[in-house]
């Protein structure tokens, strides 16, 4: 590709007659120059091979954001083109990488892989102005794009968001929406939690009670719950409960379908299915697969559960029965077990599970749990795909083909690190959205009650100080968490997620060098005029307040 700087000539700090470039995740390298390339009828979108697909989505985009036509025109190059290309050559951007090249007369995004081609189309949109976003088409406005030369590629694989649809169901629609949102932050993973205590989500075909019982709850604990669940004097008697009725599940068409649509921007949907805790709505559905001779009902309340799923041959085939119809429904290499928070009670007084630790010589419950996680990991690893698990899945002793998922601070994420496992750091302290914005709590809606700034998001490194600089590759990325007790509403779930989220994404994608925090906030009223567009209920922040922009 020739170099932009044989033909244009860069912008000084004293032009100002361009239009402002907002961009968000910041690029990791731009060069401005004069001049705009304007968009018009005569547009065209030229692409071919493996690149057409790509070409097909944004010519339909524009045309319906602009009213123009923009159509896709094959492999054959105009007065006023937006020209998509493969090139092995751009190996060196990896996988999602891209080059944008814009001049007056052309558009032109180079890649080595289509996800390359899709993350800069993304930073084309962010260049146009802000009304492209918008759902009435306009062709009488003046869609330019200043002219600039940007090479760009994310710093993590990983860049997620885990969206908890058991604690409250979240229909269809909003996560269509909210695929486009991780899309538009150039954000890849999509981490649906699918069953908890509280509800399970999921179709599954050959144990159908699971959402016939499982997917229902009689109503939700108001507030926070007074009391632990886990303990032994627990009396739901004693809390708040309004009265409403709350149900819902996926089909597996369902989920195919938002595979489909989510692969289409270049999301990946991991899903996760809780064990060996958090397990109360399916022993709810299916009792036999409990530790108790009392059949639990599914919870209405929060916090940490004692149902723990027993250790029996039958309850281990049932769960591998589950996850080939996980496998069948998403295509992800990476499947969540969760592994988190399993209170070991039941366990103790369990004569199936005390004879299955006797059974196999293990010191206690956790190397129980430490077996069970096991089991998970070699059935998937058998099927061609990898267990994703919550950092306690290092106690007991870590599964040999496990990644662990570091949340309660970064040490699990060093400890796996530091023997050979791939980490995703989800630090709570820094990636958990569904904590307070601010200390300052009277007008804000209720939220888990710790606090996470948007400058600490910000601020966050994946990379912990204390990881040895040869086990840094093991660090995939990073991820936000909406834990959702306390968002019973999609416009809840947007107000916890945004800006923070587009902190994160920052966080992952732009070079640690590159950032800063400043500029950030300032690039951030551009881009909520984006997110209005969008009918996005995001939290509003004061542009150039100081401390934590809280």
């Amino acid at each position: 590709m020739p170099l932009v700087e044989n033909t244009l000539t860069k912008i000084t700090a004293s032009r100002t007659s361009v239009p402002e470039i907002c961009l968000l995740p910041k690029p990791n390298s731009m060069t401005q120059y004069e001049g705009v390339f304007q968009l018009s009828a005569k547009t065209t979108v030229v692409a071919s091979g493996r690149a057409q697909s790509t070409a097909l989505f944004i010519s339909d985009l524009l045309a319906r954001s602009t009213g123009y036509s923009v159509p896709f025109v094959g492999d054959r190059p105009g007065t006023s083109t937006i020209e998509l290309s493969l090139d092995s050559k751009c190996a060196t951007l990896g996988a999602e990488g891209y080059r944008l090249r814009i001049t007056p007369t052309s558009v032109l995004i180079v890649a080595e892989e289509p996800a390359g081609l899709f993350y800069g189309f993304q930073t084309l949109l962010q260049l146009l102005p802000a009304a492209i976003y918008g759902s009435t088409p306009d062709p009488e406005r003046n869609w330019v794009i200043p002219c600039v030369d940007i090479v760009d590629t994310p710093r993590f694989d990983w860049r997620g968001a885990m969206l908890d649809v058991s604690r409250h169901f979240i229909p269809i629609p909003f996560l269509r929406k909210f695929i486009d949102l991780l899309a538009l932050h150039k954000l890849n993973i999509l981490h649906l939690h699918l069953n908890d205590d509280q509800g399970w989500r999921l179709e599954i075909k050959k144990y159908p009670k699971l959402t016939a019982v499982g997917a229902y709850r009689p109503e939700t604990l108001v507030g926070r719950a007074m009391q632990d669940p886990c303990d032994k004097d627990y009396d739901q008697s004693k809390q708040d409960f309004d009265g409403i009725p709350h149900s819902g599940y996926y089909t597996q068409n369902q989920m195919r379908d938002l595979v489909k649509y989510a692969q289409t921007r270049h999301v990946r949907i991991v899903p996760e299915i809780e064990m060996p805790g958090h397990a109360q709505a399916a022993v709810a559905a299916y009792p036999e697969l409990g530790c108790t001779d009392t059949p639990p009902q599914v919870s209405k309340s929060w916090g940490i559960h004692p149902t723990l799923f027993n250790a029996s041959d039958e309850t281990i085939s049932f769960l591998k029965d589950v996850l080939t119809e996980v496998m069948d429904i998403f295509p992800s290499v990476d499947i969540h077990i969760g592994g988190d928070e399993a209170v070991k009670t039941q366990w103790k007084e369990s004569a199936v599970c005390q004879q299955r630790i006797q059974e196999l010589g293990l010191n206690d419950e956790q190397g129980l749990q430490s077996w069970f996680i096991r089991q998970m990991d070699e059935f998937l690893t058998a099927h061609g795909r990898c267990l994703v698990g919550w950092d306690e899945i290092l106690d007991g002793g870590l599964a040999p083909n496990a990644t662990v998922m570091s949340w309660r601070g970064e040490e699990g994420g060093l400890a796996a690190a530091a023997i050979g496992h791939d980490v995703i750091m989800s630090d709570h302290e820094h990636t958990y959205l569904d904590y307070y914005q601010t200390q300052d709590r009277t007008t804000e809606p209720q939220a888990f009650p710790n606090t996470l700034t948007l400058s600490k998001v910000y601020g966050h490194d994946p990379i912990p100080v204390a990881l040895a600089a040869e086990h840094a590759h093991h660090v995939l990325g990073a991820q936000g968490q909406l834990w959702t007790e306390y968002m019973p509403t999609t416009d809840q779930v947007e107000y916890q997620a945004f800006p923070r989220l587009c902190a994160l994404a920052e966080v992952t994608w732009t070079d640690p060098d590159n950032k800063d925090f400043d500029n950030f906030i300032e690039r951030l009223g551009a881009h909520f005029k984006r997110l209005d567009l969008l009918d996005v209920n995001y939290r509003p922040i004061e542009l150039g307040e100081g401390g934590d922009h809280a």
